[in-house]
């Protein structure tokens, strides 16, 4: 098998950049496809999904973990989540909440049951890794409109499919990125692959979602996630093996209560 840096490295088939009139139109027409995009993925209600977390070092070394998680779509507001580990012992019971927001900072909560104390990630620290991955605190949250602005950069087209490519930049002054580029297909405006650059604007990570599968005959989810760090060499998959949808959570399966009992 190749590894997941060949992989990513030969992912883009670059075509010419569509030509953009100014600025304005630019910025306008990158609003208009994550609007698009936004839209299409509402109404989902919630789910629960069982994932593998592998992750890699720069020599290859890897370390197994298995993760539940849960979701909830919230009305007016961003998403909840809640990610447990169940597995490998040395993690097991650690939970992770997350509440995200429209217009104001993201709430998180970790819960380390070594310490059984729940200790908030405040705002300048959600640029820090995630239990140790390539994944940033941030890098969590439900994607939110108004945490951006956008720009459209042109078409590209990526692992065989006709992409939108639209440059975000992060609005939280806590963001360990300066902007962040996202590829998506022109079908179904479904996510392929994102370039995050860090607060120096150097290429920092690449996201790439593959295996895309349809829940409920609309709601396209990605089932493998590979984050590849080009700094140190490092990655981190996301295995999801199975998706279950309206399996009944409300608020109160989300709370600082439930992430303590969280087995």
């Amino acid at each position: 098998m190749k590894s997941f840096l060949s992989l990513m490295l030969g992912l883009a088939l670059v075509t010419p950049l569509t030509h953009v009139a100014n600025a304005d139109e630019a910025a306008d027409r990158g609003l208009a496809i994550a609007t698009d995009r936004k839209q299409r993925d509402a109404g989902w209600n919630n789910s629960e999904s069982a994932v593998t977390m592998t992750l890699r070092n720069a020599q290859g070394e890897e370390s197994v973990r298995k993760i539940r998680s849960k979701s909830l779509e919230v009305a007016d507001d961003g998403d909840k989540g809640l990610t447990i580990f169940d597995e490998p012992r040395d993690v097991k019971g650690t939970a992770f909440l997350n509440f995200s927001h429209i217009g104001k900072p993201d709430d998180q909560w970790l819960y380390l049951p070594a310490l059984k104390r729940v200790k908030r990630i405040a705002s300048r620290n959600k640029s820090g890794p995630f239990m140790g991955s390539e994944f940033a605190y941030e890098d969590m949250s439900s994607f939110e409109l108004d945490k951006y602005s956008f720009r459209y950069l042109g078409d590209e087209t990526v692992a065989g499919h006709d992409c939108y490519k639209v440059e975000q930049t992060p609005l939280d002054k806590f963001s360990g990125y300066t902007r962040q580029v996202v590829w998506l297909d022109k079908d179904e405006l479904r996510v392929h692959k994102i370039d995050f650059y860090d607060r120096k604007k150097s290429l920092l990570k690449t996201l790439t979602l593959t295996d895309h599968q349809l829940y409920k005959e609309r709601y396209w989810r990605a089932h493998t996630a590979t984050m590849v760090n080009h700094q140190t060499g490092k990655s981190t998959v996301l295995q999801t093996e199975d998706i279950r949808f309206d399996t009944g959570l409300t608020d109160d399966d989300f709370n600082q209560t439930t992430l303590q009992r969280a087995r």
